[in-house]
């Protein structure tokens, strides 16, 4: 039976989508125009989404899985700017801007995409003030994701860096304890919260005290408020690695 949800998208998914900052305050008739051209598409591990300096035709929210932005210098070095899960969107900002995609976006974990075509949003968007307040709200969010992470990178340890990373993938009804999978391997966490592989081995090593217990992708946080504590104790202390 087909879904009475634009896209194809589930209830829970379009719930998803509803909520992104680029929607907010829409209601459910508006959305469903918005999405009118929208489609969910389903992408394999590894698959490229669009190459740095490609036209920007279309933007992503994330229902599932995983992708990773980065840049790639002259020389072919590659700098991982963002990874972003599940609710998140991306994109958007390079629709506008340049017209051009600043990045790579390459799938590192099997993921199914909310894909928008930039040309039917940007007529939506000329018509709509509201939109285009929600689209600067979101250009924001985005700005301030990378502030924070320049902050961590500068400011905070590699241990420290580390705990927070892992209580942003502790699912929100977690009360004591939880258990999560770690979304793509080890030298792309590494990679991201900006240290060496061997570094966030020793990290983990660290983190054993307040709970955190580690086989292969699988992590157990036994105390959630232990780890949040011992992250926010770490703040306020001079940073070491």
């Amino acid at each position: 039976m087909a879904s009475r949800f634009p896209a194809g998208l589930s209830a829970a998914e379009f719930a998803l989508v509803a909520r992104l900052p680029i929607f907010t305050g829409l209601d459910e008739a508006r959305i469903r125009r918005l999405l009118d051209q929208a489609a969910v598409r389903a992408f394999a591990r590894n698959a490229v989404l669009f190459l740095q300096d490609e036209p920007a035709t279309r933007f992503y929210v994330i229902l599932d899985g995983w992708v990773r932005l980065y840049r790639q210098t002259t020389e072919g070095q590659e700098t991982t700017i963002a990874v972003y899960a599940p609710g998140d969107s991306f994109a958007e900002a390079a629709i506008l801007q340049s017209g051009v995609f600043p990045v790579t976006a390459v799938v590192v974990h099997d993921a199914r995409l909310l894909v928008i075509e930039a040309e039917t949003f940007l007529w939506h968007l000329q018509a709509d003030p509201k939109l285009c307040l929600n689209m600067m709200a979101s250009m924001s969010i985005h700005l301030r994701r990378l502030v924070q992470q320049v902050e961590q990178l500068t400011v905070r340890s590699s241990t420290e860096r580390l705990g927070d990373f892992l209580l942003r993938l502790a699912p929100a009804a977690a009360a004591r304890e939880a258990v999560v999978s770690l979304p793509w391997d080890k030298a792309l966490i590494a990679a991201r919260l900006g240290m060496q592989p061997e570094t966030l081995s020793r990290a983990l090593a660290r983190l054993r005290p307040v709970g955190i217990e580690t086989r292969g992708s699988r992590v157990t946080i036994h105390d959630l408020a232990a780890l949040r504590r011992f992250v926010s104790e770490r703040r306020s202390r001079p940073t070491t690695n």
